[in-house]
């Protein structure tokens, strides 16, 4: 045993944390009761953009869904693997594109099914709050157009002399 206190002992949003990987769980879920073919559920929205607006690029599809070209190469590697999509050879030959596969297309309709259905019962939880969540999240967003969270941080960092 040592003296050190473990840090992650104290999470101050780890009820938040847990409630979004229980709610990922149920989404999950739906997917397997479904037999969805192993569909994971951090796919979706990537595969309902490429069903409405055509193939397009890693690039194209990381600002189409709010994410790095990073994390959505490697996203779009895994789903290659899994059979969901397919990459074709862009305009330039240097790009390429993201092509959803025939699997993918036999099922993006259920998907977006899914995608209205899972809004709606968020919209209905919602309506039981006396606080809602989408207003936490813009009061949130507004305290960190103020000092950014990582201000908040780096200021905590700066009188941590274990960061030194």
């Amino acid at each position: 045993m040592t003296d050190f206190d473990d840090p992650t002992d104290h999470a101050v949003w780890r009820s938040l944390w847990d409630l979004q990987a229980a709610l990922d769980a149920d989404i999950a879920r739906v997917y397997a009761e479904a037999d969805l073919g192993g569909l994971k559920p951090v796919w979706v929205k990537e595969l309902i953009k490429l069903h409405a607006r055509g193939p397009m690029t890693i690039t194209e599809l990381a600002v189409a869904v709010g994410r790095t070209h990073s994390a959505l190469s490697q996203k779009v590697s895994a789903m290659r693997a899994a059979g969901w999509v397919r990459t074709a050879a862009g305009a330039d030959g240097r790009t390429k594109k993201v092509v959803l596969t025939e699997k993918a297309e036999a099922v993006v309709e259920r998907l977006a099914a899914e995608w209205r259905a899972t809004e709606a019962a968020v919209a209905e939880i919602e309506a039981e709050l006396p606080y809602p969540m989408t207003r936490v999240v813009r009061d949130i967003e507004e305290v960190l157009r103020r000092k950014s969270f990582r201000d908040r941080i780096a200021e905590r960092l700066a009188e941590d002399p274990a960061w030194r």
